[in-house]
């Protein structure tokens, strides 16, 4: 599937089809390829002599790192959208003052938007696009990252009370979230630096305020992101320090109970054996002595313990943080 924006005699109209010997027709065009099969879009780019690397990368290529490349009539770029669910799409786009190529495999909120917008903007160039692609694209994650930071947030908290298993598995999958946007957004970073500092593409510098204007978003959004990775490992750390707290005083528990029956069991076994002579085993009320003895030893036991704090401890469900 293709669609077709391009400006005429200063009016900028929606072609429905296109014909590649028509192209050069117009003062620029913008040519967006969404689910297009290999073989459309290999048609339209050998009629542009795109390189084949480039082309290479846009068809076959799988997960690209975002990326931008200088050739002598164009550049390529290839950029990501964050999706709902922090799902990532790949968008290639080759561009220079004559047209703007934009390629994906789904649909993209992002180019929807400028695409309306440059209906109406008979003024806009294909750099000007660009920009707005990109700042767009940019604008969508930081949405994504306040509710990431929202919920790193719920997660200290713990307003539900949920157990230390669940908040550790809540936490791997937020910073399996935040990898993932860092993984695009580093590149995509380096990126805008190469754009706003290139020298081999005039119209690019004539709009460099604009592209500062994003990579100061972008630089934004990597601090954001970053704190919110450091955030989590500080999460995790003290998860980990909390549950096995929590096992140490189950353990603590189970041997302090194992060493009050140590005594018990070994009375009990010693006059359980069977012996035709052993002290007190013919007195009439041995047996009451023998539990009054056992009795005695597990309470001076137990008193020991709390003496030295092993008991009753209280544990740590539940992280409290101080309202500023």
């Amino acid at each position: 599937m293709y669609r077709v924006l391009a400006k005429k005699q200063s009016v900028v109209v929606e072609e429905m089809l296109y014909s590649l010997s028509n192209l050069d027709a117009y003062e620029w065009v913008w040519i967006d390829l969404s689910s297009s099969t290999k073989e459309e879009a290999a048609e339209l780019f050998h009629y542009y002599r795109f390189h084949p690397l480039a082309v290479e990368d846009c068809l076959d290529a799988i997960n690209q790192r975002p990326k931008v490349d200088f050739f002598d009539e164009y550049m390529f770029l290839v950029i990501y959208a964050l999706k709902e669910n922090y799902l990532m799409e790949e968008l290639d786009i080759f561009v220079n003052e004559r047209f703007i190529i934009t390629y994906h495999q789904k649909a993209i909120m992002e180019i929807d938007e400028v695409w309306k917008n440059a209906i109406n903007n008979p003024a806009e160039t294909p750099i000007d696009i660009l920009h707005k692609l990109i700042d767009k694209v940019v604008d969508e994650y930081f949405p994504k990252a306040y509710d990431i930071e929202e919920r790193l947030n719920a997660l200290e908290e713990n307003a539900d009370l949920l157990s230390i298993k669940e908040l550790i598995n809540h936490l791997y999958d937020l910073r399996m979230i935040i990898f993932r946007i860092r993984r695009v957004i580093l590149p995509m970073n380096d990126l805008l630096y190469r754009i706003t500092h290139t020298e081999k593409m005039t119209l690019i510098s004539e709009k460099q305020y604009y592209f500062n204007d994003v990579y100061d978003h972008l630089l934004k959004l990597r601090e954001m992101i970053e704190g919110y990775r450091d955030f989590s490992a500080d999460l995790r750390d003290n998860y980990m320090s909390v549950s096995s707290n929590n096992m140490n005083e189950t353990i603590m528990a189970l041997t302090i109970i194992t060493t009050i029956f140590m005594p018990l069991s070994f009375i009990a076994g010693l006059y359980g054996m069977n012996f035709s002579f052993m002290p007190m085993a013919e007195w009439r009320n041995g047996f009451w002595y023998v539990m009054i003895v056992m009795g005695i030893s597990a309470i001076l036991m137990v008193i020991f313990f709390m003496a030295k704090g092993w008991l009753f401890r209280t544990r740590v469900h539940k992280r409290h943080r101080d309202n500023e």
